[in-house]
């Protein structure tokens, strides 16, 4: 068994599986970022006074939340270069990580959205009606008031989502990015032995969700302490 363990970690092949990681925690963190970013303009949607926005922003909430992350990402990377060649009649590449970190993306940001958005709902109402009474219409009290307490609210949540996306972000590995998921594949048909390498994979997400689950305790320590 050791001498498996020996001919299977290698320096060359632990450098390859650490390339793995670099592009695991990339996927991790541009996803959080875009999903992020996609849930606040979500969760706009859903609160807004327009029906229209109430409507496109439920469709896409119940649409993300009720097909399989694997699917979306399918999808995006097989199923809208063929989408594009049905209509123009030419073909079309795209990158496989770009596409896998669009995919992601758009699924976080369902799931961002509702965290941002019960956020929001939970400042007081009397915040909305002192930025009323100021002057400031409904977007500027959002962007002033509303959302820099509710970003407050939820740092602790967002970093839990980073937590599941780098977990997540193992799906890329299934449309040829070369993440620490597909590095270890590589090595198992390598030597015949998928066992030590899924293990060896196992563990460095387990260190990488550690160390950020021992962030996240300290933020939300910070926070409470400041509150």
């Amino acid at each position: 068994m050791w001498a498996t363990i020996v001919k299977i970690f290698t320096p060359d092949n632990i450098k390859f599986m650490l390339q793995g990681v670099k592009i695991s925690l990339l996927v991790a963190v541009l996803c959080t970022i875009f999903g992020t970013l996609l849930g606040i303009m979500i969760a706009s949607c859903k609160i807004s006074r327009s029906k229209f926005l109430n409507v496109i922003g439920n469709i896409y909430v119940e649409l993300i939340r009720g097909t399989p992350m694997l699917l979306q990402l399918t999808f995006f990377y097989l199923g809208i270069p063929m989408i594009y060649q049905m209509i123009t009649g030419k073909y079309m590449s795209v990158s496989a990580i770009m596409m896998g970190i669009i995919a992601i993306s758009i699924n976080s940001g369902a799931y961002s959205c509702e965290l941002i958005r019960g956020a929001i709902n939970s400042i007081d109402r009397g915040q909305w009606e002192a930025g009323k009474a100021i002057g400031l219409n409904h977007t500027q009290i959002m962007r002033k008031i509303i959302l820099p307490q509710s970003f407050k609210r939820i740092i602790p949540s967002l970093a839990n989502e980073f937590i599941t996306l780098i977990k997540d972000s193992s799906l890329v590995s299934t449309i040829g990015v070369v993440d620490l998921m597909k590095t270890s594949t590589i090595l198992g048909a390598k030597y015949y032995n998928y066992f030590f390498p899924m293990i060896g994979a196992a563990v460095i997400y387990l260190i990488l969700t550690l160390i950020t689950s021992q962030f996240t305790t300290r933020i939300e320590r910070k926070l409470a302490e400041s509150d």
